[in-house]
């Protein structure tokens, strides 16, 4: 895990070396920084795999140059491959093998590939660069692209100088939480989409890009449950036994949930020495889940270590929240999450997670939602517009969100798309034309809960999980693996029957059944209170003062297509206590946070 970093732009290297050294938690190990012909590669190590001076990088192999920031967790069997048909190694490095393999496949060499990465590779020799991003976005990739000039990193804030604020991505923030790929903050700066790679020849200053992956239409398998239990099993053991691979200490995230439960489950049977498991609890039982960790953990004879918190700790991150998480971000739970990365680096230097289970099985609270109001919603639509008119609704006495949204919304698709988009609640116009790229999900299954996961998918688990998976981890130089992030599970997931991964009051059935082989179904079968913190009430107390300074009308004001009077009154009444606007809220003080550190607005 790594930072990385290329440019044809003339810096000298004293400014390319301080703009690597602004995200040096991504590799404190090692700063390397190279020049080839017109361009300049730099990278920063977080030594993981053949921790020698040897695999450092910018890497060479004849006339190829890499940078390259992840894991290739098949790379032995490729480089078994490769050495059959001639090749030799001088490093123990799955860089080398990437690197070797392209000289061999090209830009073949993705389909062979297992891992999480984001890479660029310069052939001197054609003087033209091949970057490629892994199929579901675990790994970051920015690039800036103007006028033939170009910088590529793996975070923003190396490119952030002299730029525009992108007002487009502002109204998409508001709307997400985030802003979705390819989109960023700033003008000219973009992020390239998972399961795509992109091509410069600078002979011609021509940049084109493509796809090499993507979810396909569904083809449900005609199988038995034991035979798809049997087969998923055996999928996620090799997952996990892959991700095992590493020349530094090794742990595993384990929470009250499924999903790290399994995880570290797998990992406990088929790791060679006993395992170290890591969990964070909270004051507040309405928090806190690391009794039910404890237990799990007892149960797999792990060595464990559960750390309890306050809120104190938790809210003494959000500067580095803003460090680490260089471009808006208002997901809360990347706070808790930074504070587990902190506690675990003081063991180990890789971790598993459990991040993915949910998306692939079925597993988010949204999907029993989709459920209960899916009769709704096949009411034609003229007869939901009339019965969401105020008199019904209050003479039913009907305040729910759901069914007031599954009564307003026109289609199966657009109250999937609500789950994921507030589409322009907060903004005087609302626009949504960056949907565009996420509109696969239509035409990949005609299940309707599948439509919701494969949205989840390709929009919130790259532009939400997987970025506060990697930028919490990366500020405090963790590598974080998930298994349920293979490619191949994703893949055999997707061809299950719904009634295999999903049961109405028992989500992600088949996992749970799976998880029984390790662990008894009484002690995992009690209610998920998520990766959660009570920040909405911390804004109306502990950081009241902060929110409402930082939320001040010369601020609002600036704030492209914002409403400011429905913000205002949507803040009042948070703060009363009437209503619990905290993603709202939250939403805006993040904002507001990261205008004021990079100087914008």
């Amino acid at each position: 895990m790594c930072g990385i970093y290329l440019t044809n732009i003339p810096y000298d290297n004293n400014e390319i070396e301080s703009k690597l050294k602004s995200i040096s938690f991504r590799g404190p190990d090692y700063l390397g920084i190279k020049s080839v012909d017109k361009l300049t590669l730099g990278h920063l190590r977080l030594s993981i795999l053949d921790l020698n001076a040897r695999s450092h990088q910018p890497m060479q192999y004849e006339k190829l140059h890499i940078v390259f920031n992840g894991e290739i967790y098949n790379y032995k069997d490729i480089k078994k491959e490769l050495l059959s048909l001639g090749y030799t190694f001088t490093t123990e490095s799955d860089t080398e093998v990437l690197l070797v393999g392209y000289k061999e496949w090209g830009k073949n060499v993705l389909q062979k590939l297992n891992g999480m990465f984001a890479f660029s590779i310069y052939n001197s020799e054609t003087n033209t660069l091949f970057s490629a991003r892994d199929r579901l976005g675990v790994k970051p990739f920015y690039y800036y692209w103007n006028d033939g000039e170009f910088e590529i990193c793996s975070q923003i804030k190396p490119l952030l100088k002299g730029k525009q604020i992108n007002n487009e991505a502002i109204s998409m923030f508001l709307d997400c939480m985030y802003i979705p790929s390819p989109y960023t903050i700033v003008e000219h700066v973009f992020k390239l989409p998972p399961g795509n790679y992109m091509e410069i020849d600078f002979n011609t200053n021509k940049k084109t890009s493509d796809e090499y992956w993507n979810l396909k239409d569904v083809k449900v398998k005609d199988i038995s449950y034991e035979t798809a239990k049997k087969e998923l099993h055996e999928l996620l053991i090799d997952a996990v036994k892959i991700r095992l691979q590493s020349d530094v200490p090794i742990g595993s995230f384990l929470s009250g949930g499924i999903d790290s439960a399994l995880v570290s489950s797998i990992a406990a049977k088929v790791s060679p020495t006993k395992v170290n498991t890591f969990s964070i609890g909270f004051e507040d039982p309405k928090f806190d889940e690391s009794k039910i960790a404890e237990q799990y953990a007892e149960i797999l004879d792990t060595n464990h270590k559960t750390t309890i918190c306050n809120p104190e700790d938790i809210l003494n991150l959000i500067p580095k929240l803003v460090d680490a998480f260089d471009e808006p971000f208002a997901d809360s739970s990347a706070l808790p999450s930074l504070l587990l990365n902190k506690i675990t680096k003081q063991y180990v230097t890789v971790a598993l997670s459990g991040d993915g289970g949910d998306e692939s099985f079925i597993g988010y609270p949204y999907f029993d939602s989709l459920v209960r109001h899916k009769s709704i919603i096949d009411i034609p639509y003229l007869i939901r517009k009339f019965l969401a008119k105020p008199i019904f609704l209050n003479a039913f006495k009907i305040n729910s969100h759901r069914v007031r949204n599954a009564l307003n919304t026109k289609t199966r698709n657009d109250f999937i798309e609500n789950i994921f988009s507030r589409k322009g609640f907060l903004l005087k116009e609302k626009k949504q034309d960056w949907m565009k790229h996420y509109q696969g999900y239509k035409k990949w299954s005609n299940i309707f809960l599948q439509k919701a996961a494969d949205l989840n998918i390709k929009l919130w688990l790259e532009n939400d999980s997987n970025v506060k998976v990697d930028r919490a981890s990366m500020a405090y130089s963790v590598e974080v693996r998930s298994p349920f992030l293979d490619y191949r599970i994703v893949e055999y997931a997707r061809t299950l029957p719904m009634s295999f991964r999903y049961e109405k009051g028992r989500q992600k059935k088949i996992l749970r059944d799976i998880l029984k082989e390790y662990i008894p179904e009484d002690v995992f079968n009690q209610p998920k209170r998520g990766f959660a913190v009570p920040i909405g009430d911390w804004m109306r107390n502990e950081l009241k003062d902060e929110v409402l300074t930082a939320l001040n009308d010369d601020f609002l004001n600036k704030v492209p297509n914002l409403d400011v009077s429905k913000f205002k009154r949507i803040l009042d009444e948070h703060m009363a206590g009437k209503e619990d606007h905290t993603h709202h809220v939250w939403k805006l003080y993040t904002l507001s946070k990261w205008c004021k550190e990079y100087n914008f607005l």
